[in-house]
């Protein structure tokens, strides 16, 4: 849980723009307009004046003040307002001074007024490809949600013990992270704050601090944990363009199109609205009329030997009298009108072109085989050659197995996906990207394309995906196969089309879909996956990320768990792993993350969350909601705790008697699967036969069912060996497989 937090607000206000009169050739503005204010230059369409700016938008106000020094300096600000400005481009990029926002403590951990900065821009959006969102401290989550369209959310944690683990340069979770914004930002507010007040760290780091900036005007170094707060602001950079209309609509109206002479009208990608660029063969501002470039004044602008000749747009290079040929370095040049000369010009640009062809062909065989030699690499460097050998061995070792884990070729998945075209994407991840692919024969599959790769943990991950090839559950997403023969290796798996259990249950056109008995059968289904990982696999498995978003529902709303990439196999003579803290907030088990001690009660925890989001309808972490019930989970606890179960779960879900009598033992062994301590916790194996108890209320409601899961281990490990399980062939669902195995973990805040 949070121990404090403070927000820091950004707004961009979008209203009509107003328009002024413009000519149709070129922009006529007073003769007084000012050029620059300060040491930043003013070009048109903004201006400081009336007369010399295209519309209010582009209003820069020029005030006097004074510096540090006492000495008279001119301040350019957007609009009236106080937002600084630092620079402005005719490429479509404006610089402004925003504020960072800090979350400071006392050495005992009380909380000093944190710094909250609040900024009002015009219809500019913030650039996504030139800011970061950035979070500096030790003890420090950072979140951020917003509107571009639609609302998000994103965040980042950054934690460290000491400076010796910070290096300088390194923002990746550890002292410094950094995640992307959307594009087309047009309002936001960020919320900063610590998980222990910095008492542990609060003698290098009393602080946290939080801001938008340009990515290339901040470098992390360890000194920022201390001395960031003596900086105020950070430059952040602003896409603008002639607000709204695109370049079409714009052209419909010549009195207010902004393009002039010699200009073009371009669309940006990332908002809304159109730019104007000098056509080419031409300079100046688009907005105002570009003039021709004279390009024979210049050798490096033209390419002629002789006679070079301006035209507009252009230029043409002229042969002197008794000389033919174009005149150009590229081309014939100019050469004497001899047949002689002719014929050794023709023989000898014969001959270089015989020669070209030749060198070409040799070229394209040496491409060619520089081409095999690193697929050959690729293979060798992902474990290839590894993979093969085990699978033959598992093969070897049972003769009535077939080994369900194929190896595809690059060009074969390639193919699939129309070469990776992003119209395919099916999902987006910190560590990579999910794409729909179709297979020759026909078949649907899911290719996950991981982005990292760490070649010190390549045999981990080829022991990973032969296991979990070997599982045959049919509510774990299949694993079919991969590929090895790129940079990172490519998994394929099988295609789940009926979205997430998230979808289902917190989208309001889905949850009223998803009857209590169906919402009983799905945890029902995933507790028995997480239960068979747990302690009837060969090597225990420890999924550490189950969630609501990987748990995938087929046609019949059949659960189908996903998403092992965070996974770890456990060896049977370890009863728990250090590991980094992994995993997704509002989620994680409390005890994992304050003792980084991995165990199977971990997976409890989680599991004990979607129990809550099932009864509730309410998503895990929101903050939307008031301080109190931010976490879901000690939202429950608490309603529990004062008796008001039924105010929390979900209207519809109560209103039938046996609807309520199962979720009050629902409630009852979600409470325990959220004790903090672990070994308090049931295990998979007692939960997945307290939901099956719990289920049988409805055929056997007459019944008082003694769940007591010693004496019913027997049976859930006969049913789960006899009608769920094959030892010989496994699955997986979409997954980050590679993440820990074959990527460094790095905090993304998910």
């Amino acid at each position: 849980m949070l121990s404090s937090s403070t927000t820091l607000y950004l707004t961009v206000i979008v209203v009509a723009a107003a328009v002024t009169d413009a000519a149709t050739s070129a922009q006529i503005i007073s003769p007084d307009c000012q050029s620059s204010c300060g040491n930043v230059t003013i070009p048109y369409p903004f201006g400081t004046t009336p007369g010399c700016y295209l519309n209010p938008f582009f209003l820069i106000s020029c005030n006097a003040t004074t510096d540090g020094n006492g000495v008279n300096v001119s301040k350019p600000s957007l609009w009236t307002s106080n937002i600084e400005v630092l620079g402005i481009t005719l490429d479509g990029e404006l610089t402004i001074k925003t504020f960072i926002g800090n979350d400071c403590y006392t050495e005992s951990g009380a909380r000093r007024a944190p710094t909250i900065a609040f900024t009002t821009l015009p219809v500019f959006s913030i650039s996504t490809t030139r800011n970061k969102f950035t979070a500096v401290g030790c003890d420090t989550l950072a979140l951020v949600n917003g509107r571009n369209g639609f609302e998000f959310s994103t965040g980042c944690l950054s934690f460290c013990n000491g400076m010796d683990s910070v290096t300088d340069g390194a923002c990746n979770g550890i002292g410094c992270c950094q995640t992307a914004i959307p594009k087309g930002l047009l309002s936001y507010n960020v919320s900063v704050g610590s998980f222990r007040n910095h008492t542990t760290v609060w003698s290098f780091n009393p602080c946290s601090y939080v801001f938008i900036a340009e990515e290339s005007a901040f470098q992390f170094s360890r000194t920022d944990l201390q001395n960031l707060g003596s900086r105020t602001t950070m430059p952040t950079v602003l896409d603008w363009a002639v607000w709204k209309e695109n370049c079409t609509d714009a052209r419909k109206n010549a009195t207010t199109y902004a393009c002039k002479a010699n200009s073009i009208c371009v669309d940006p990608e990332d908002i809304s609205g159109y730019r104007c660029n000098c056509s080419s063969g031409y300079q100046g501002n688009p907005y105002l009329g570009c003039t021709d470039i004279d390009e024979c004044t210049d050798p490096m602008l033209n390419d002629c030997v002789k006679g070079c000749s301006n035209t507009p747009g252009n230029y043409t290079c002229v042969c002197p009298k008794g000389y033919r040929g174009d005149g150009r370095r590229s081309g014939d040049g100019c050469t004497a009108n001899q047949s002689l000369v002719l014929k050794i010009v023709v023989g000898v640009g014969v001959s270089t072109i015989v020669i070209m062809l030749s060198v070409g062909f040799v070229y394209l065989g040496l491409k060619k085989r520089e081409f095999l030699k690193l697929k050959e690499k690729y293979f060798r460097q992902n474990g290839g050659l590894l993979l093969q050998q085990k699978l033959q061995e598992r093969g070897r070792g049972n003769e009535s197995m077939n080994a369900t884990a194929r190896i595809f070729s690059a060009e074969e998945l390639k193919e699939a996906t129309d070469d990776f075209d992003e119209a395919r994407i099916i999902g987006r991840g910190g560590y990579g990207v999910v794409y729909k692919g179709f297979l020759r024969n026909g078949e649907v599959v899911a290719i996950k394309k991981s982005k990292l790769v760490d070649q010190s943990q390549i045999e981990q991950f080829v022991n990973e995906v032969v296991v979990l090839s070997q599982i045959n559950h049919r509510n774990v997403v299949k694993l079919l196969g991969c590929c090895l023969e790129t940079e990172v290796p490519l998994l394929v798996y099988e295609f789940v089309k009926n979205g997430t259990l998230f979808d289902h249950i917190h989208k309001k056109a889905e949850s009223s879909k998803v009857p209590w008995d169906a919402r009983l059968r799905i945890a029902a289904e995933t507790a028995g996956v997480l239960s068979y990982l747990h302690s009837a696999a060969s090597v225990p498995i420890i999924h550490r990320d189950v969630k609501s978003t990987n748990i995938l529902l087929d046609d019949n709303c059949t659960a189908k768990v996903s998403d092992f990439g965070a996974s770890r196999l456990v060896p049977l003579d370890q009863a728990q792993l250090s590991t980094m803290v992994q995993g997704t907030l509002g989620y994680l088990d409390p005890e994992y993350m304050l003792t980084s001690q991995l165990t199977e009660k971990s997976d409890v925890y989680s599991f004990g969350v979607v129990l809550v989001e099932l009864m509730t309808g309410k998503q895990a972490l929101s903050f939307d909601r008031p301080e109190e019930e931010r976490s879901l989970a000690m939202y429950f606890l608490s309603c529990l705790k004062n008796d008001c179960l039924f105010e929390i779960v979900e209207g519809f879900l109560s209103e039938e008697e046996g609807n309520r009598k199962q979720l009050t033992e629902v409630a009852s062994l979600a409470k325990r699967c959220l004790r903090v301590k672990g070994e308090e916790r049931p295990s998979m194996k007692e939960v997945a036969m307290e939901l099956e108890g719990i289920r049988a209320m409805v055929s056997h409601p007459w019944v008082t069912i003694d769940l007591n899961p010693e004496e019913m281990v027997g049976l859930l490990q006969d049913r789960a060996e006899s009608s769920e399980y094959t030892s010989d062939s496994r699955n997986t669902g979409y997954s980050d497989s590679m993440r820990n195995h074959i990527m460094p973990p790095v905090s993304n805040g998910r």
